[in-house]
């Protein structure tokens, strides 16, 4: 599904990213662990197309298709999703108009016709109210005043909605309590399938109690220094990333 090699990444001069190497076949889940500043988050951006991230070697390619030389918007119709640490906040733009564009954005990038708006209301709301959404969220502007855990369903709403081939979750529990944990935790594993992939990025063993991957790879100064089963989420929760450091290096 997701093959990324020899990948070297800086931004604004300063290298990120030095020779990683990832492979992530259809239907497994993948959890990256590490700390901070070892170049998560900009390997979550770079696959999901950020501009200002400048690839200096290697490939990242989805189902046998070259990214690199594609637009954020062509990544998100070949069936990429990217949930966000920080969602962002859209004031004026209600969040059902948000997501019927987007929803027909990627239909019609596809050649597909647009959905009919009772189907689109219908499916909505089935997907609301296994996150828990109230109908006045739809009814407000795009994560505007929204709390975190809000913020977070929200997310994995749209993630529902457009039924991506591989979904990065980066950082999904920061900021959550437990109770919006297991939310959105169930959200994403009601779209666990042999055709989808998820690659989950966190600090933590906590999310992965919910999430439980398939491998986890830990990440250390721009490259995976180590990859294992769950089991390895454990060890780390005990021992922490400092012994990873100098296989980094």
């Amino acid at each position: 599904m997701l093959e990324i090699e020899n990948l070297h990444v800086s931004v604004a001069g300063k290298k990120i990213l030095d020779g990683l190497s990832l492979s992530v076949p259809a239907g497994q889940v993948a959890a990256i662990m590490g700390p901070n500043g070892s170049g998560k988050s900009t390997l979550s951006y770079v696959i999901a197309g950020r501009a200002d991230y400048d690839v200096t070697e290697g490939s990242i390619r989805l189902g046998g298709v070259d990214l690199l030389d594609k637009t954020a918007a062509e990544r998100a119709a070949l069936g990429l999703f990217l949930v966000f640490q920080y969602p962002l906040e859209i004031p004026g733009v209600a969040t059902m108009t948000f997501l019927k564009a987007a929803l027909n954005a990627q239909r019609k990038m596809r050649d597909e016709a647009e959905m009919a708006i009772p189907d689109f209301m219908k499916r909505v709301r089935e997907a609301a109210a296994r996150l828990n959404i109230p109908q006045d969220m739809l009814k407000r502007p795009v994560n505007l005043g929204f709390s975190g855990g809000e913020k977070k369903r929200m997310e994995i709403l749209q993630m529902a909605l457009l039924e991506p081939r591989f979904a990065i979750l980066d950082e999904l529990d920061s900021g959550l309590d437990i109770d919006a944990l297991r939310i959105c935790a169930d959200g994403v594993n009601a779209l666990r399938s042999k055709e989808r992939s998820l690659l989950v990025i966190t600090h933590y063993q906590r999310l992965l109690d919910y999430i439980v991957p398939d491998v986890v790879h830990v990440m250390s100064e721009g490259k995976i220094v180590r990859s294992g089963g769950p089991e390895l989420a454990l060890e780390l929760e005990k021992s922490g990333y400092a012994d990873y450091a100098s296989e980094a290096a």
